[in-house]
């Protein structure tokens, strides 16, 4: 069995989970790669990278090019004498990085290759109403989630379930996988299977402030489905009009009620404990959501301080 010295690359939350097993593991990490600090916040404090923290942690050796391709960073990285590269949620390599490694270069997606290639593919898994997800390891080429794959594993999605659950339930799915990658990678028993191209793949879209607002003309499963997939973050919103104002919230957690009526889409319907919108087809309670300036809150800790007229409705 061959000695894996390895350089993980990452910056996410998602990502220290992997770093982890892989720390705890026989197989030697030789340095990490993350992202540049940046500004973030209202205070624009510089934020460490998750996977930074976890380095500093673990007095592992820490690289942060800002240049993938620059040579001082090519330098560096040669000199960790790494045979093989391990990424997760990181940025797209140029060939001069990822076919550096005597081993190769393999990354870890959270979706069953190939489908949900891209940016969110655990946001947009459940926003799509998929009942089954999983991750794949594949060995990176010159295109994005498209590489020969190593290892892929699937589990089923609640429901009702979050994509922040669901990615808890990923990561540690996803830790189990690599650390099979590594072995079959040790003892030269990796066997690699295509992608097969087809019209019907599902896109991994990046998030942005317009596909996480709410369509309230949708079907109501489709609205708790898009909920529930940006919960808790970055959140769906929408825009409510309350006494004579329009506010912007977020809303983390709601459900379908599925009902006869006759109400305009988009109507409140409060009792004084419920706070449900009309949509076609039933209701969606609204069970956990951010009103602007306050704290994420139960609908019923709302209704406490809060009123909401015949008037009131979200668009």
């Amino acid at each position: 069995m061959e000695k894996l010295r390895i350089v993980f690359m990452g910056t996410p939350d998602f990502a220290v989970g992997i770093l982890d097993a892989i720390q705890q593991s026989e197989h030697e990490v030789v340095g990490v790669v993350t992202v540049a600090d940046k500004p973030a916040g209202r205070g624009q404090k510089v934020k460490y990278s998750a996977v930074k923290e976890y380095a500093l942690a673990n007095q592992l050796p820490l690289l942060q090019p800002t240049n993938l391709k620059a040579d001082d960073f090519l330098t560096q990285l040669t000199a960790l004498q790494a045979n093989l590269f391990v990424v997760v949620a990181f940025r797209m390599l140029p060939k001069v990085v990822w076919a550096l490694p005597k081993l190769g270069t393999f990354n870890l997606h959270a979706s069953l290759l190939p489908e949900y290639r891209g940016a969110a593919p655990i946001n947009w898994a459940v926003i799509n109403g998929d009942s089954q997800t999983g991750v794949t390891t594949f060995f990176i080429d010159n295109k994005i989630d498209t590489g020969e794959m190593i290892l892929s594993e699937a589990t089923l999605i609640g429901p009702n379930e979050s994509a922040g659950e669901l990615h808890d339930r990923l990561m540690h799915l996803g830790a189990q996988v690599v650390l099979k990658t590594l072995q079959l990678i040790a003892t030269n028993n990796v066997t690699t299977q295509k992608q097969v191209e087809s019209a019907n793949i599902k896109t991994a879209y990046k998030l942005n402030r317009d596909n996480c607002k709410i369509d309230w003309q949708k079907p109501g499963i489709a609205i708790h489905n898009q909920i529930r997939g940006l919960s808790p973050y970055p959140a769906a919103w929408s825009f409510l009009e309350l006494n004579g104002e329009e506010l912007n919230i977020k809303i983390y957690e709601a459900q379908f009620i599925s009902e006869n009526h006759d109400i305009t889409t988009g109507t409140i319907i409060t009792n004084k404990k419920q706070i449900k919108v009309a949509v076609s087809g039933g209701f969606v309670e609204l069970l956990s959501l951010q009103l602007p300036g306050k704290k994420r809150m139960k609908s019923y800790e709302i209704l406490n301080g809060t009123t909401f007229n015949s008037e009131s409705k979200v668009y």
